[in-house]
C-alpha cells in the first residue's frame, strides 16, 4: 500500500511539476521497507516508460479527468494499471494494494472507482489496447513530437529506436585496465558466479548478463571496475589523450568519463574537469577517490573559460555537451515527458556557444571530441556542420566510414549492440 502511494506521489511530481526522476526517487525510497525499494523502482520506471500508453487506456475508462488536488489519484490508477499490464504481480494483490493507497493519498472516497476502473482493465484489456495501440505514438509511448523528428532523422530505424528506448538496460561495466586485462577480469567474474560478454566497439566494456550490487564485482571497491555503459566509454576511446598532454574535461560530472581518461593515459601533464553542477562535482571527487586518481577539478561554466581557467591551452578537450539526453530514455524514462519541443533549440543554441568558447581554448595541432547523449541531429550532426562552416581553422576527422561533409560525426543509435544511443565528432585545430 505505501509502496504504491510513494509511487504515485513521484508520478505526480514527475509529470504535474517536471521534477526529475533521479531526484525523487532516492528520497521516497528512505521512506518505505528496504524489501520494497527495488519494487517502488520499477513501479516508477515502469508506469513512466508506457505512461501515455497507460493515460490512454485509463481515460477511456473515466467519466471525467480527475484534476487538482486529486491528480495522484490518476497516477496511481497508471500504476494500478501498469502492474496489470506489465507485471508478474498477482491480480489481486496489484488491486488490494493499490486500491487501499487511496487511503495514504488521503483519497477514500476515490477507492470504489479506482477498484472499478482495474477491474475494467482486467475484463477489456483486449479491446482498450487495440483502440490505443491504433497510433505508435501511443502503442510506443513516447510524445508525438518526439515520434515525428525521429521519422524525419531516421525514416527506416524510428520504430527501432523507440522499441529499444523501452527496453529495461542492460548493466554494462568499464575495467579498469591499469588493474585487469578485460579478459581477466572476465575470469574473475565468472569465478564470482557472474557472466558477462565483451563489447566489439568499447576496449574495457563488459556487459553483464544480469545487474548486481556494484558491492559483488570483483574488486570495484578498490577501483579496479566502473559501471558505465559501452557508447558512454567509446568517449575516453577517441579522445585518445597521449603522455604528457594537458587535457579538459568539459561538462564532466559526474565523472565517469573524467576517471577514464586517467585509467587510459595515466601519464598525462594535467586533467583538469569543469562542471557548472557543485553537488554533482561531489560525485566527480567521489569516483576518482574510490579508484586512486589525481585531476584538477573545477565549479564552472564550460561556456565562459576565462573565468575558470587562466592556465595554458590544452592539447586536448572532451565536450561532453549538455543535451537533450534522448539517446538515454531506456534508463531515463522521465525525459520522454519532462523535455518540450522548444528544448531542443535551445540547447542547441547553448552547445553552439560552449564549443566556440572552448575552440579558443585549445592549442593549434589540438584535437576537441564533442560528445552528446541525444539521436537528435539539431544537437549532433546538424551542429557540428554548422560549427564546421563558421570555423575556418576547424577540420573534422571522420571516425566512421559512414561519415561526410554533409553528415558529420559518428551517432551510436540506442539498442544497437545493447548500448545507449551517443555521439561522437572528432574536430583538430589547424596549426
Amino acid at each position: 500500500m505505501k509502496t504504491r502511494a510513494a509511487a504515485a506521489n513521484i508520478l505526480h511530481q514527475v509529470l504535474n511539476k517536471g521534477q526529475s526522476l533521479s531526484t525523487l526517487l532516492p528520497r521516497y525510497q528512505q521512506e518505505v521497507a528496504a524489501k520494497d525499494r527495488a519494487l517502488l523502482q520499477e513501479l516508477c520506471f515502469g508506469t513512466l516508460r508506457w505512461y501515455s500508453r497507460l493515460d490512454a487506456i485509463a481515460k477511456q475508462l473515466l467519466d471525467k479527468p480527475l484534476k487538482g488536488k486529486y491528480q495522484p489519484v490518476h497516477s496511481l490508477l497508471l500504476v494500478g494499471i501498469y502492474q496489470l499490464l506489465y507485471t508478474r504481480i498477482p491480480a489481486h494483490a496489484a488491486l488490494a494494494e493499490t486500491v487501499n493507497a487511496c487511503k495514504l493519498l488521503k483519497a477514500d472516497p476515490f477507492k470504489g472507482m479506482v477498484n472499478g476502473v482495474l477491474r475494467n482493465v482486467q475484463r477489456q484489456q483486449d479491446e482498450l489496447t487495440a483502440k490505443v495501440d491504433a497510433l505508435p505514438q501511443l502503442r510506443l509511448a513516447h510524445p508525438n513530437w518526439l515520434v515525428k523528428r525521429l521519422q524525419k532523422a531516421y525514416p527506416e530505424q524510428w520504430q527501432d529506436i523507440l522499441e529499444a528506448n523501452n527496453q529495461h538496460p542492460p548493466m554494462w561495466i568499464r575495467i579498469n585496465q591499469s588493474h585487469h586485462s578485460r579478459e581477466d577480469y572476465l575470469t574473475l567474474l565468472q569465478q564470482n558466479g557472474q557472466e558477462a560478454e565483451s563489447d566489439n566497439l568499447a576496449d574495457s566494456a563488459l556487459r553483464l548478463a544480469r545487474p548486481v550490487d556494484v558491492a559483488t564485482l570483483p574488486g570495484f571497491e578498490l577501483g579496479h571496475s566502473s559501471v558505465q555503459d559501452a557508447a558512454a566509454q567509446m568517449a575516453a576511446q577517441l579522445l585518445d589523450a597521449a603522455p604528457g598532454e594537458t587535457v579538459l574535461d568539459a561538462c564532466a560530472a559526474p565523472g565517469g568519463k573524467t576517471a577514464h581518461i586517467l585509467e587510459r593515459q595515466p601519464a598525462l601533464a594535467q586533467l583538469v574537469a569543469v562542471d557548472m553542477d557543485g553537488e554533482r562535482l561531489k560525485r566527480v571527487h567521489q569516483n576518482l577517490e574510490r579508484i586512486g586518481l589525481q585531476a584538477t577539478v573545477i565549479q564552472g561554466d564550460a561556456a565562459q573559460p576565462a573565468d575558470w581557467w587562466q592556465g595554458e591551452a590544452f592539447d586536448r578537450i572532451l565536450l561532453d555537451a549538455p543535451c537533450s539526453a534522448t539517446g538515454v530514455i531506456r534508463r531515463h524514462p522521465d525525459i520522454k515527458w519532462l523535455r518540450r519541443p522548444d528544448d531542443i533549440a535551445q540547447l542547441a543554441a547553448l552547445q553552439a556557444q560552449i564549443l566556440d568558447a572552448l575552440w579558443q581554448q585549445l592549442k593549434p595541432g589540438g584535437t576537441l571530441l564533442y560528445a552528446t547523449c541525444s539521436i537528435l541531429p539539431d544537437e549532433n550532426s546538424a551542429q557540428i556542420q554548422a560549427f564546421l562552416q563558421r570555423t575556418p581553422n576547424a577540420r573534422h576527422q571522420p571516425l566512421h566510414p559512414d561519415e561526410s561533409v554533409e553528415q558529420p560525426g559518428w551517432q551510436l543509435l540506442p539498442g544497437a549492440e545493447q548500448r545507449d544511443g551517443f555521439y561522437y565528432a572528432k574536430l583538430s585545430k589547424l596549426p
